[in-house]
């Protein structure tokens, strides 16, 4: 099939992740429908893109975005936003959807699904935004219920009961997350079969299904394992009352072979096929919104930038915790904005985390983060000013070359996300007029770039690459040259130009 924005998605589909591109490439295996995270492709070009591309004239495609922070008060992107139209506009997906969140305060990003207030002003908030994106974007789309570790002690409605109302004042379909209802249900003591009641049919577009993972802190949201058998009770009673609504099975950790994925959407395909034999229905339960003003939004706006004050200095977690319920379960927040600070800088520098190890990395990626927080939506940017900060850093002076080597990581990590660009072969040079060709100007193209440093940094790293066999410098005080360049279909490599003694 072809799929495009006319595409209606039916059956179970799955989460295409980066361990299954070749397999998917390859085989073109059985999948009902893809869902991709929409901050992996917003630069729209490099590996992920072409992949994306090619599987998309035999897949529909669902983008799911987790990176515009539609509830941040202080802190939505238009930027972000507009790249996210981009995308919309060259995938053309089935389905577009985002989180009921926030995630930013003014340019500093959390990278995180964080709790939303559950009142007025955060409707209103909310409404405004849901239907800025939809106006942008020339479409409806969906928001999902996310899990929480924590509630506000402010909330005056049920996340499902505001979803509701969203829903009903933007005409934005929901994407039910019924691994999600679970968690809160475990972490809150909230009824999920509640929470379906209160939704009503025919504004579900989505569902998502996952695993979790049982903590004596809290049930955790990890996309890391098989769908537990509650969760799928809880899946029945959700199609009983929505229909056989497109359904995906989500795994982000740990990610299994495709058969595994394959073999949960069967699973939930069966569910669905019973559902459209016997579909019924309940009632919906009704509740009156308060309507908030500018003071309400200016505490909003106030109290998550107290929550993200808090993030970043425990000791300013006795300022959070009477706005919180459970404010124990705080500190899980603050290890999951380390933990994403790691995983991206690791993504970005894996041989620096080699050679400082993984417990050193850990720590540097902490100092790094609240040094340098994210200005952006989209991880891949995150790090970009890594190079400088180890110039500074004094606990890796003994690793003088540790700069350098950040910068020619980087330089990868970009080559990987650069645009492609037409380039000039001989027989384009070839028909140039002799008498203009020493006034042509000729530039890189931007999957190309020259790197020098004063340190043996180049052959330091081809060292790390299982592929080259290429042996550890026995000097490190001596220049090296490469050319990072992107071959097509394949990652970023540097090619050792030339070296020469230091002077």
């Amino acid at each position: 099939m072809t799929g495009n924005q006319d595409s209606v998605l039916s059956g179970a589909g799955i989460g295409l992740r980066a361990p299954h591109y070749r397999q998917f490439l390859e085989q073109r295996p059985r999948a009902a429908w893809l869902e991709v995270h929409t901050e992996n492709f917003l630069d729209q070009a490099g590996w992920d893109f072409h992949v994306l591309q090619e599987l998309r004239r035999d897949y529909a495609i669902s983008l799911h975005g987790v990176g515009l922070g539609l509830g941040s008060a202080r802190g939505f992107s238009e930027r972000h936003l507009e790249r996210v139209r981009s995308l919309v506009a060259r995938i053309e997906p089935a389905l577009v959807s985002e989180h009921l969140c926030w995630g930013a305060v003014f340019d500093r990003h959390l990278n995180d699904l964080l709790p939303l207030a559950l009142d007025g002003s955060a409707l209103d908030l909310m409404c405004e935004r849901v239907e800025r994106v939809q106006e942008t974007l020339g479409r409806a789309i969906l928001l999902e219920n996310v899990s929480t570790y924590v509630r506000f002690a402010t909330d005056s409605i049920s996340e499902a009961e505001f979803l509701a109302e969203l829903s009903r004042r933007t005409g934005c379909g929901l994407l039910l997350d019924v691994n999600n209802l679970f968690v809160n249900q475990c972490n809150h003591e909230e009824d999920a079969l509640a929470a379906i009641a209160a939704i009503a049919p025919g504004t579900v577009g989505e569902i998502h299904l996952a695993g979790h993972l049982v903590t004596p802190a809290a049930v955790i949201d990890h996309h890391g394992d098989r769908v537990a058998e509650p969760v799928w009770r809880l899946y029945e009673a959700a199609l009983a009352r929505f229909g056989a609504v497109p359904t995906l099975i989500e795994w982000d950790t740990d990610i299994p072979a495709l058969e595994v994925l394959q073999d949960e959407a069967a699973k939930a395909q069966s569910l669905m096929s019973a559902a459209n034999r016997a579909h019924v229905t309940f009632g919906v339960r009704h509740q009156m919104l308060h309507e908030a003003g500018a003071a309400g939004m200016s505490a909003l706006a106030e109290g998550q930038e107290t929550f993200a004050g808090a993030l970043f200095d425990a000791g300013r977690e006795a300022d959070v915790a009477p706005r919180l319920t459970r404010a124990e379960r705080f500190a899980l927040y603050r290890g999951n904005l380390s933990a994403t600070w790691t995983k991206a800088l690791g993504a970005a520098y894996p041989v620096i985390r080699q050679l400082v190890g993984d417990e050193f990395f850990e720590a540097l990626a902490r100092e790094y983060g609240r040094a340098h927080p994210s200005d952006d939506g989209d991880l891949n940017r995150f790090g970009a000013d890594l190079a400088g900060f180890l110039e500074g850093f004094q606990y890796t002076t003994d690793l003088p070359y540790l700069p350098d080597m950040a910068r020619l990581e980087w330089l990868l990590h970009r080559a990987h996300y650069a645009p492609s660009a037409d380039t000039v072969d001989a027989q384009a040079l070839a028909r140039i007029p002799a008498e203009e060709i020493e006034s042509v100007t000729m530039e890189l193209a931007p999957t190309v770039q020259l790197f020098a440093s004063d340190w043996a940094v180049v052959q330091l790293w081809l060292a790390h690459q299982d592929e080259q066999g290429a042996e550890f410098p026995q000097e490190m005080r001596q220049a090296s040259h490469a050319v990072v360049v992107r071959p097509n279909g394949r990652r970023p490599s540097c090619r050792n130009r030339r070296r020469r003694t230091a002077r």
